[in-house]
C-alpha cells in the first residue's frame, strides 16, 4: 500500500478551490402559506418562530388560522418539530418529518379546540420549504449552542508590510524538490505555486502565468526571466487569461513559516471615516484601520484582527469584543464596510453566527457510498493525548482509530471499518463522545463537525457543519483556521500537508463563506493550481476532501497600478475560476458536488426516520431540502405580521404598533415593551419569558430574513475584507 503521489499545498488549494457564482438562484418561498384542509377548511401558517435548534432538530411555534366555509378565521398558535434540511448553494431550506406537538385556539370553546385542533393536526404537511436567509435570521430568537473555541491560537503569523507590488512564494518548512518522470527538472512540492529546478544548471524557475522568475536558490533573491528553457515552459501550463502582464513584475517575497504579506499600491494612501474618528488605507487589498485616538493600527487576518503602534508592528492579537467602539459605526454602505462581519455585535456578524447554525444535510446511500483508503507505506498513527483517538498520518484521507477500529471522513461522510484498509462502509453511527474530545491542536479537529444523525436500511442521514471548513464562531465573530501549525508529513512516496490558518488572504463573503486569494498577480495562483508536474499531478487534495472555500480571490485586478477597487471586486470579477476548469456554478455545499452526486439519495429514499429522535451533540443531519412548496400549501396568501407568543396568544404588528387577538377582534396591545421605539437604531426589545416582550426581536428577526432573501438571489458576491457588501 504505498503511496506515490505527492500532496502539497497546491493539492489543498486544488481541492478548496470553489465555483464563483453562477446563473442559479433561489427563489424565496413567501409566507403566510395557505393549506387546504378537509370540509372545506383553509388553515393559513404564518412564519414559524423557532423556539430551539438542537443538532438539525428544530421545535418552533408558529401563529395560524382556520376558516371555515364562509366563515371569519378563527386564529391560534401551533407548535411543532422538524428536521432542518438545508442547502447552502441554492440557500433553500426544508422543515421535514413535521410533527405537531400542540395547537391552542385562544377564541375558541373546548369543543372548536378539539375540533380545529384534529384539523390541523390531519392537514399539517410532512414538508415545509423556507428561504434559508429567513430561517437562519429567526434563530436569533431561539436556543442555540453558543460556543467560542478556548483552544483556538491567534497568536499572529509573520506580517510583512510592503508599498512594493509584491506576491509571497510561501513554502511549508525548507524548500523541498521531488523529480519530475521523464525530465531532467524536479518540482518543488511544498508550496502552491509552480516552482521547477533545472537539474542541469542547478536553477530554479517560478511561473506567474505571463511572466517568469529565475533564482539560484529556491529563498530567492528572484529576478524576472526572459526565456526559461524550453523544457521548463513544457511541463508548466500556460496562462490563457486574457489579464495583462503587470509592468513592472511584482516582487517575490519568500518566507518559510506561516506569514501574511500586506500589499499598499505605494505609499499607504489614508482616507478619513466617522467624520475622522477613524481612518482606512484606500490603495490596498488588506483591510487596514487606524484609531486617531489613541493612534493604533489595525489589520483583519482569517477573521482576526491585530493592532500595532504603526504599520511595522510589532502586532498584538485583539480579542473580536474589545474592538474600538468605532469600529461598530462603520456604515454598511462604507468601502471598508466588509469588515463588519468581523466586529462583534454588528448585524453582518450575528448573520454569520446565525448562518453557522444550520448544518448541511444529505442522505447518503449505503450501496452508492465507496472509500477506498491508501498509505504511504504501512500504516502510521499518532495519538492524540487525553482523547483515546489516534490518526493516521501518511494518509490524504482522516482516518481516526478508536478502541480497535477505523472511522474515516470523505467529503463530510463517515465510513467505518475494522481495519486500516478496510473494507470501508459508510457509518451508521460513530463514537461521538471521543471524537468530541479531540482538541483543535489536532489536524483532524475539523472532523468534530461531521456527524451521523439517524438511518435507514436503505440511507445514512449526515450533516456538517462550518467548523468541518475551518470557520468557527469566536466570541461573536466567525474566524478562519485554528492558528496552529500542523507540520507537514514527509514519506517516502510523498509529501503530506495540513491545514492553513495563514498566507492565503482569507477573507469572509456574507453570501459564499471563506474565500481565498494573493496580495498581487492571479497568473501566480492560476498557474500554481494548474500545475503537476510531479508523480501525476496534484488533484484531490488532503484536508479530508472536504477542504474547499467557496471562491478564490485571485487579486490580478485589486491592486491595477492607480486602479484600486476596494469595493465591488471579488475573484477579479464574474469569470471563470482559477485553473482554468469548468466552474460555472456554486459549490458551497460539499454534497451539491458532481464528485458526490451519486452517493445522495432522495429525501424519501428508504423511508424516513421521525424528527423527534435525539440529534448529535453538535451537528446532526438530514437530507436535501426539495425546492418545491408542502404539499397541499400555496404560499403568499396574505401579509407575513401575525406572531404567536410563547403563550399561544396572537399579536399582529401594524403601522400604529402591535395589536393583539381579542375574542374575535384586534386591540392595539397597550404594553409598551411590545410597542415599536421610536429612537433611531434603537435595538428591539428582548423581553424575558414567554411574554409579549419578546415579539420586537421576532420582528425584526423576521424583516432581516426577508431582506437578506430578496438581496440573495442576485449572486452578487460581496467585497471580503475591505468592501462593501453589494446590493
Amino acid at each position: 500500500m504505498r503511496r506515490t503521489v505527492a500532496l502539497p499545498i497546491l493539492a489543498a488549494l486544488c481541492a478548496m478551490l470553489p465555483l464563483l457564482p453562477g446563473g442559479a438562484s433561489a427563489q424565496d418561498t413567501p409566507w403566510p402559506q395557505e393549506i387546504q384542509a378537509p370540509q372545506g377548511y383553509v388553515i393559513t401558517l404564518y412564519q414559524p418562530q423557532p423556539e430551539a435548534l438542537t443538532g438539525n432538530l428544530l421545535t418552533a411555534r408558529g401563529a395560524m388560522s382556520i376558516t371555515a366555509p364562509g366563515a371569519e378565521p378563527i386564529f391560534g398558535a401551533v407548535w411543532f418539530s422538524a428536521r432542518v434540511d438545508a442547502d447552502a448553494d441554492t440557500r433553500e431550506a426544508t422543515l421535514s418529518a413535521v410533527r405537531v406537538t400542540r395547537v391552542r385556539w385562544p377564541e375558541s370553546t373546548e369543543e372548536l379546540q378539539r375540533r380545529f385542533t384534529d384539523i390541523v393536526e390531519a392537514a399539517f404537511p410532512d414538508e415545509v420549504p423556507i428561504d434559508m436567509d429567513r430561517l437562519s435570521a429567526s434563530l436569533v430568537t431561539a436556543e442555540r449552542e453558543q460556543q467560542s473555541l478556548d483552544g483556538l491560537k491567534h497568536d499572529p503569523p509573520k506580517i510583512i508590510v510592503t508599498d512594493e507590488l509584491a506576491v509571497l512564494l510561501l513554502y511549508d518548512g525548507t524548500p523541498q524538490a521531488r523529480a519530475i518522470p521523464n525530465t531532467n527538472l524536479e518540482q518543488v512540492v511544498n508550496t502552491s505555486l509552480a516552482v521547477v529546478k533545472d537539474k542541469q544548471s542547478g536553477k530554479y524557475y517560478l511561473s506567474g502565468g505571463q511572466i517568469w522568475y529565475g533564482a539560484a536558490d529556491p529563498l530567492g533573491p528572484w529576478s524576472p526571466e526572459a526565456r526559461p528553457p524550453e523544457a521548463v515552459t513544457k511541463v508548466v501550463p500556460q496562462d490563457t487569461s486574457s489579464a495583462p502582464a503587470p509592468t513592472p513584475p511584482p516582487a517575490i517575497v519568500t518566507a518559510t513559516e506561516p506569514t501574511e504579506l500586506i500589499v499598499t499600491d505605494g505609499p499607504a494612501r489614508w482616507r478619513s471615516l466617522l467624520g475622522g474618528e477613524l481612518l482606512y488605507v484606500e490603495n490596498t487589498e488588506n483591510p487596514i484601520l487606524r484609531t486617531v485616538d489613541p493612534g493604533h493600527v489595525y489589520l483583519l487576518l482569517s477573521g482576526r484582527w491585530y493592532r500595532g503602534a504603526g504599520l511595522d508592528g510589532p502586532w498584538t492579537w485583539v480579542h473580536p469584543d474589545s474592538l474600538p467602539a468605532s469600529f461598530g459605526k462603520i456604515p454598511p454602505d462604507a468601502p471598508i464596510a466588509g469588515v463588519r462581519v468581523s466586529v462583534a455585535g454588528t448585524q453582518e456578524a450575528e448573520d454569520a453566527l446565525l448562518d453557522a447554525q444550520i448544518p448541511q444535510t444529505a442522505a447518503i446511500k449505503r450501496s452508492e457510498a465507496k472509500l477506498d483508503v491508501t498509505y504511504d507505506g504501512d500504516p502510521t498513527f499518532t495519538d492524540i493525548p487525553g482523547t483515546g483517538v489516534s490518526y493516521a498520518t501518511n494518509t490524504q484521507t482522516q482516518v481516526l482509530r478508536i478502541d480497535g477500529r477505523y472511522y474515516a471522513v470523505d467529503q463530510a461522510v463517515w465510513f467505518t471499518a475494522p481495519a486500516p484498509a478496510g473494507p470501508w462502509v459508510v457509518a451508521d453511527s460513530v463514537p461521538e463522545e471521543k471524537i468530541q474530545q479531540i482538541p483543535p491542536s489536532a489536524p483532524v479537529y475539523n472532523t468534530t463537525y461531521v456527524h451521523v444523525y439517524q438511518s435507514t436500511p436503505q440511507v445514512v442521514y449526515v450533516g456538517y457543519y462550518p467548523g468541518y471548513m475551518w470557520s468557527f464562531p469566536y466570541y461573536g465573530v466567525p474566524v478562519y483556521g485554528t492558528g496552529w501549525y500542523y507540520p507537514p508529513y514527509w514519506g517516502p512516496g510523498g509529501y503530506y500537508p495540513r491545514h492553513p490558518t495563514w498566507g492565503f488572504h482569507v477573507t469572509y463573503n456574507p453570501w459564499y463563506g471563506w474565500g481565498f486569494g494573493m496580495s498581487w498577480g492571479g497568473g501566480f495562483m492560476r498557474v500554481g493550481v494548474s500545475f503537476g508536474g510531479y508523480r501525476g499531478g496534484y488533484r484531490g487534495g488532503y484536508y479530508g476532501g472536504g477542504y474547499r472555500p467557496t471562491y478564490i480571490h485571485t487579486g490580478d485586478i485589486n491592486i491595477n497600478r492607480g486602479n484600486v477597487n476596494i469595493g465591488n471586486s471579488v475573484g477579479g470579477g464574474n469569470r471563470p475560476g482559477v485553473g482554468g476548469g469548468d466552474r460555472g456554478g456554486i459549490n458551497r455545499n460539499i454534497y451539491n458536488r458532481p464528485e458526490n452526486s451519486a452517493r445522495i439519495a432522495d429525501r424519501s429514499a428508504g423511508g424516513r426516520p421521525a424528527a423527534g429522535a435525539r440529534p448529535a451533540p453538535r451537528p446532526a443531519a438530514g437530507a436535501r431540502p426539495s425546492q418545491q412548496p408542502a404539499v397541499g400549501a400555496r404560499p403568499g396568501v396574505g401579509t407575513n405580521d401575525v406572531f404567536a407568543d410563547r403563550n399561544g396568544n396572537v399579536h399582529r404588528r401594524t403601522e400604529n404598533g402591535w395589536e393583539s387577538r381579542q375574542g374575535s377582534n384586534w386591540q392595539r396591545d397597550a404594553s409598551p415593551a411590545t410597542q415599536p421605539s421610536n429612537r433611531a437604531g434603537a435595538r428591539p426589545s428582548t423581553g424575558t419569558g414567554s411574554t409579549p416582550s419578546t415579539l420586537n426581536r421576532d420582528y425584526q428577526a423576521r424583516q432581516n430574513g426577508a431582506s437578506r432573501a430578496a438581496r440573495a438571489p442576485t449572486r452578487a458576491p460581496a467585497r471580503t475584507g475591505g468592501g462593501a457588501r453589494r446590493r
